[in-house]
């Protein structure tokens, strides 16, 4: 019944418009402020790290994303209409992800250790001597881990779609979205167009198997012993329609992460910052201020 469940919802979610943003070009011009978004490429941890940036305020914030995400498929509403006075933005492809490629993606155990390591080290090298993260889905478990073992870089942090363990039952939910050739094609063709179909599948299938890994521990551990470790402001938001994860995950979250705020968005999904942006970006904002 569970997993005869879990593929409805990941129907439903695979069948949305638009799962996630359209591509920007790189050098497109932004809504506010009439700062462009720039598009470059530095050299972390022995890896040549894509990034895009827009904004010109003093406060950084880098954008993490999720599984084949890049800034480009993942945040396309955050770049072009949040505050680019008050906000430095960035928004990082990891490694084998996107434009950072090569090297092609794998999943060894420590994945998001590793993810959380050039994350810092790239917002490092670009010169913030402190920034705030906003992380979804995968970037997220990567934002709660950089914020854990990196507390005097990180100012405030923002996660949603995220989770700190892998139970069966997501596991089901990830066997559910192995097979790219059942996603939508509104939901495959961007990431089609970034990485063409094989490296696309070959990629969806490896994520599946790396991350079903941590179910096989007795907790199903990704990051729980490090959220009381994170000190900084944090705010995890879920969207109550999720299909992909499940509730319970960000109420853990939540509880472990002293005086941390929650916001259930009622008819929010997966892909809650894509389609209410608006609202999605004002709470942001709002909190990071």
């Amino acid at each position: 019944m569970a997993q005869r469940s879990a593929g409805r919802a990941l129907r439903a979610l695979l069948l949305q418009p638009q799962a996630r943003a359209a591509p920007l070009a790189p050098r497109g011009p932004a809504a506010s402020y009439g700062t462009s978004i720039t598009s470059a490429k530095i050299q972390v941890n022995g890896v040549h790290l894509h990034y895009q940036r827009t904004g010109e305020g003093s406060h950084a914030v880098l954008l993490l994303p999720g599984m084949l995400g890049s800034g480009q498929t993942d945040f396309g509403p955050q770049l072009k209409s949040m505050n680019k006075q008050l906000f430095t933005i960035v928004a990082w492809d990891p490694r084998g992800y996107g434009q950072s490629i090569p090297p092609s993606r794998d999943f060894p155990p420590d994945f998001f250790e590793r993810d959380a390591k050039d994350a810092v080290d790239l917002m490092q090298a670009l010169k913030f001597k402190k920034f705030s993260l906003l992380g979804w889905s995968d970037g997220g478990i990567t934002a709660l881990i950089a914020a854990a073992k990196y507390p005097t870089l990180i100012h405030k942090l923002v996660v949603w779609g995220a989770n700190a363990s892998v139970t069966q039952e997501d596991v089901r939910i990830y066997n559910g979205i192995r097979d790219v050739s059942k996603w939508s094609d509104k939901v495959k063709k961007p990431l089609e167009e970034m990485y063409g179909h094989s490296y696309f599948a070959k990629t969806c299938e490896a994520w599946v198997d790396g991350i079903s890994r941590f179910a096989e521990k007795s907790d199903g551990n990704i990051c729980q012993e490090l959220l009381p470790d994170i000190k900084c402001p944090t705010f995890i938001i879920h969207g109550e329609k999720d299909p992909l994860v499940p509730q319970a995950h960000a109420e853990y979250i939540h509880k472990h992460i002293k005086d941390s705020r929650l916001l259930l968005m009622p008819e929010g999904k997966h892909n809650l910052h894509l389609r209410f942006a608006e609202d999605f970006n004002r709470q942001v904002e709002d909190f990071l201020c």
